[in-house]
C-alpha cells in the first residue's frame, strides 16, 4: 500500500511542480521555474493567494513522496520509482523549466462531479455506486483542455488564458479529492499500527488541500472561450445560479453536507466520500488515466501502475500480537 501511495505522490509532485513553475511562488524551497506573470495573474482572479497555495501544496507533495520512499527503504523494501517514465514534454511558455514530465496537464478531461457529490445530503457513492452526480462544469468533462499555457501564444488572449486558469482551478480539487478518499480507504487494510499511523497522518493533509482548492474553484469567473489550437470550447457557468445556486450550492461552501453513511437507517453524517476500500487503488489509476493525465505514456508505465495498484488492493488486515 505504501509503495502505491508513494507512486501516487510522485505523480502528484510532478504536476504540482508544473503549476508552481508557471503560477506559484518562486524560491529555493520549491525550485525549478521562473514564473509566468500573465498566468499567475489569471490564477489570482480565483484568489490573490493562489501562488502561495500552489507553492505550499507542491512542497507538501515533495515531502510525501520523499517520506514514503524513505520509509520503504528503511524497512528494506523497494521504493516506488517512476524516473524511467519521465519522457513527456511539458509547457514551453515563459517560466517553465523545460524539464521532461511524468504527467500531462495539457490534454485534460475533468470529472467535476465532486462539486455536487460533497453538496449532496441524500446520496453517498459508497451506498449509491450507480448514481451519477451532476458535473459542475459539463464542458470540462468532454474534449481535452489545457490547465497551463502550452506556449506563450496561450497568454495573448486574456479570455482564453482565464479559461486555462479556471481549468487549473477545477483540476486542483479534482485531483486532491482523490487522495482525500484514497488514504482512509487504504487505512482500512493496514495491519501494522505504524503503517496505519502513516496513512491517517498523510491523508488529512490531502483533505486540507481539497478544501482549499474547492473554495478557490468556486471563484472561477463565468466565461466561454474557444481553444485556438484544438477549437474546443469550454464554458464556466455562474455556479451561484440555476441549476445550482441556493444555500446548498453556494460557491463558498467548503464543509461537506451530511449524507447517509454505512446505512440509511443511521443518522446522516458529514464525512469523506467515498471511502469504500475494495478496489480503491485501481480505481485511482482508472480515474487518473481517464482524466488524460498520462496521455503519451507507454504501455510499460500503465503496467507498472496496475501492478502497484493490484498489490495495494490485495492487502488484507490481519491479526498481529
Amino acid at each position: 500500500m505504501l509503495r502505491f501511495a508513494a507512486a501516487a505522490e510522485i505523480l502528484e509532485t510532478d504536476f504540482w511542480v508544473q503549476y508552481n513553475e508557471l503560477g506559484g511562488v518562486q524560491d529555493k524551497e520549491v525550485p525549478g521555474g521562473s514564473g509566468n506573470p500573465a498566468y499567475t495573474a489569471a490564477l489570482a482572479v480565483l484568489d490573490e493567494d493562489m501562488a502561495q497555495y500552489i507553492h505550499d501544496n507542491t512542497d507538501d507533495e515533495f515531502t510525501h513522496q520523499n517520506f514514503l520512499n524513505g520509509y520503504l527503504v528503511s524497512k528494506g523494501a523497494e521504493p516506488a520509482d517512476l524516473e524511467r517514465f519521465r519522457t513527456l514534454p511539458g509547457s514551453t511558455a515563459t517560466g517553465s523549466s523545460g524539464k521532461m514530465r511524468l504527467t500531462n496537464l495539457m490534454e485534460l478531461t475533468l470529472d467535476t462531479s465532486w462539486w455536487t457529490r460533497y453538496r449532496s445530503s441524500t446520496h453517498n457513492p459508497d451506498l449509491d455506486p450507480t448514481f451519477k452526480f451532476p458535473q459542475a462544469i459539463p464542458t470540462l468533462a468532454v474534449g481535452k483542455h489545457t490547465a497551463i499555457p502550452r506556449t506563450d501564444a496561450d497568454t495573448t488572449d486574456s479570455n482564453f488564458l482565464q479559461a486555462v486558469a479556471n481549468t487549473a482551478g477545477f483540476h486542483m480539487p479534482t485531483i486532491e479529492q482523490g487522495g482525500n478518499s484514497l488514504y482512509p480507504a487504504m487505512a482500512q487494510r493496514a495491519t501494522s499500527v505504524e503503517v496505519l499511523r502513516i496513512l491517517i497522518s498523510i491523508g488529512p493533509t490531502e483533505t486540507m488541500h481539497f478544501q482549499t482548492w474547492s473554495d478557490k474553484a468556486g471563484n472561477a469567473p463565468p466565461l466561454t472561450a474557444k481553444d485556438p489550437v484544438t477549437g474546443i470550447s469550454v464554458t464556466f457557468p455562474d455556479l451561484n445560479s440555476p441549476p445550482f445556486g441556493g444555500e446548498t450550492f453556494q460557491t463558498n461552501l467548503i464543509m461537506p453536507e451530511p449524507c447517509p453513511f454505512l446505512s440509511r437507517k443511521l443518522p446522516r453524517c458529514s464525512i469523506i466520500r467515498p471511502t469504500e476500500t475494495r478496489g480503491a487503488a485501481m480505481n485511482v489509476v482508472h480515474f487518473l488515466t481517464a482524466m488524460g493525465l498520462f496521455i503519451g505514456q507507454p504501455p510499460a508505465f500503465f503496467e507498472y501502475l496496475h501492478d502497484l495498484a493490484e498489490d495495494a488492493d490485495e492487502a488484507r488486515r490481519g491479526q498481529r500480537d
